[in-house]
């Protein structure tokens, strides 16, 4: 008899350790969601057509989400919300980096390779490729207001199609003011 009481006094004790810890985590995740001055922005905007190629678009978003300037501290993420583009963050002084860059997209996904899809026009599939090697997205820490980049660092948005026309951005704002 004593065995068995024994054996529910340990169930319960160790349920109540294991209900404690659920509380205490589920306080702290509270308590970091509930901190003041934390806050979130979003804004989805578009950009301008631009012709193939890579262009940097840092001043952009400064403008479509002027509210960067009020983080102390934070993450933007940016997200374009298309499958024949990209982001990345690369040399904003050189003329000759983004032509390159070009260049060399071109040669991994060239137009003249034998692709399947080709519904949307022969540049089509080489961007859907370029795209996924890029990428869609970026996250950036801001500081003191700016976005955190190094000094020749500048956002671009790489339009992979002769006619992409506008491109839309999500850019979601998490930080302290």
């Amino acid at each position: 008899m004593r065995g068995r009481l024994q054996r529910r006094y340990s169930t319960f004790i160790s349920l109540i350790i294991k209900i404690s810890l659920v509380l205490i985590f589920r306080f702290r995740s509270i308590a970091v969601s509930s901190v003041p001055g934390i806050e979130w922005v979003q804004r989805t905007f578009d950009l301008p057509p631009y012709k193939r190629g890579c262009h940097i678009i840092t001043q952009q978003i400064y403008k479509a989400v002027p509210e960067i300037r009020n983080f102390r501290v934070g993450i933007a993420h940016i997200f374009v919300m298309h499958t024949s583009a990209s982001l990345t963050i690369n040399e904003n002084a050189s003329p000759d980096v983004p032509l390159d860059m070009e260049d060399a997209l071109n040669k991994i996904a060239p137009e003249g390779h034998h692709y399947r899809h080709l519904d949307e026009g022969l540049d089509d599939m080489p961007a859907h490729v370029k795209s996924s090697i890029m990428g869609c997205s970026l996250s950036v820490p801001i500081t003191a207001g700016r976005l955190n980049l190094g000094i020749w660092q500048g956002i671009w948005l790489n339009e992979h199609r002769d006619y992409g026309g506008s491109r839309r951005l999500c850019i979601t704002i998490h930080g302290q003011c």
